[in-house]
């Protein structure tokens, strides 16, 4: 039984409780229907299609522009710990949505964003290239002016859902810098639009790698004004990025709990794996590394939503904190679990296995912890000089 405590914390309110409540029951009837690990294109579909046709899109896929993050987050840690594809599915159509949900004109919304919180068509984000994962600035793709709009050419690499998304969210450079930097939404069937390469990683997801040449794109694709896509990307992220440490917070409960039910029902040595201290010790570790990521993950989501009691508007430090503390804990939660069952822990099938393979991505994308590590230290040291300016 996975403990439920976290949502008596003042962050949340009854809502988010009866939220989290209602999905645990949907998924648990629902998921395991819905998931063929042998078919990865076809489990995102169908799970697209199911979360869409039940409602549950409508929480990631906004067509007022207003994000719940706590909201958010409480879908992908129930999600997460039933099933780290149904986390995924439900993510990257809030992911690939958010800067047409933020920055879209009425017309943009309601030509791109029906479908996808419908659940009929799939969503995708394309940032990343080769060169220019964690250093947005360095991005190559270009968006050169042409009459009635621009000419995309480049490429986008480990973009979740290249290859079964119906349009992607791409970022392409117009001029110099990070204020050089554009996004348009670039419908999947475009010309000059193909799948380069499809990724195979440990936890399969459908990524691929997108190529432009000479794709055009009219105006009115192009989401905000020209040089505005750096402000777009990072919005979007802070608006999901403390969603990314709940789906590590949701596969780090899944681990405890199947780590504890184990711990109690093996026996060894005239007793139960769970009478050992050094068990004992291993469990105290796992539940610290999940109360402490839980309380900076759903800070920062509460700082999001309520920024008239917590005084932030952007919330970079706490959902860097929270982002980080939470993927690198879950790491540790996870690796502890598979510990625990000893050789049944790398079986395949086992589910402390697939956490294991799940969590490995988290503590990389929409930020690694290592950026995380560099964002919270900056503002650390903003805080110190500007307090020590006269």
């Amino acid at each position: 039984m996975t403990d439920t405590a976290f949502l008596r914390l003042p962050f949340f309110e009854p809502r988010h409780a009866a939220l989290a409540a209602r999905l645990d029951e949907w998924a648990a009837a629902h998921l395991p229907g819905l998931i063929d690990h042998h078919d990865v294109d076809g489990s995102c579909r169908a799970l697209v299609a199911a979360l869409g046709r039940d409602g549950w899109l409508d929480i990631a896929v906004r067509l007022d522009g207003r994000f719940d993050v706590r909201s958010l987050c409480l879908v992908r840690e129930t999600l997460g710990r039933h099933e780290g594809l149904a986390d995924f599915a439900f993510a990257m159509q809030g992911l690939g949505t958010g800067s047409i949900a933020l920055f879209g004109t009425d017309e943009q919304k309601r030509a791109f964003l029906p479908t996808i919180r419908a659940g009929e068509k799939i969503a995708a984000f394309a940032l990343s290239e080769t060169g220019a994962g964690s250093d947005v600035a360095a991005m190559e793709t270009r968006a050169d002016p042409a009459p009635g709009g621009y000419v995309l050419t480049g490429e986008k690499t480990w973009i979740s859902n290249g290859g079964i998304a119906g349009q992607y969210v791409v970022f392409a450079r117009t001029g110099a810098g990070t204020r050089g930097i554009s996004a348009f939404v670039v419908p999947a069937d475009a010309a000059g639009l193909e799948i380069a390469e499809r990724i195979d990683v440990i936890a399969p997801h459908p990524l691929a790698t997108l190529r432009f040449t000479d794709c055009f794109m009219p105006e009115a694709n192009r989401l905000g004004r020209e040089g505005e896509g750096f402000k777009i990307a990072m919005a979007t992220l802070d608006v999901f990025r403390p969603s990314v440490g709940a789906a590590a917070l949701g596969f780090a409960r899944r681990a405890m709990d199947e780590a504890a039910r184990h711990a109690l029902g093996r026996r060894m040595f005239g007793a139960t794996l769970a009478d050992l201290q050094l068990t004992q010790a291993h469990l105290a570790e796992m539940a610290l590394d999940i109360d402490s990521g839980a309380l900076l993950v759903y800070r920062a989501a509460w700082a999001k939503d309520r920024p008239d009691l917590s005084g932030v508007d952007r919330i970079t430090y706490e959902a860097a904190m929270g982002k980080w503390q939470a993927t690198d804990g879950a790491q540790r939660v996870i690796d502890k679990a598979v510990q625990m069952f000893g050789g049944l822990g790398v079986k395949k099938g086992v589910k402390v296995e697939e956490l294991y393979r799940e969590i490995r991505a988290l503590r990389i994308y929409e930020g690694a912890s290592e950026v995380q590590k560099v964002i919270i230290a900056r503002q650390v040291l903003a805080r110190y000089q500007n307090a020590n300016k006269v």
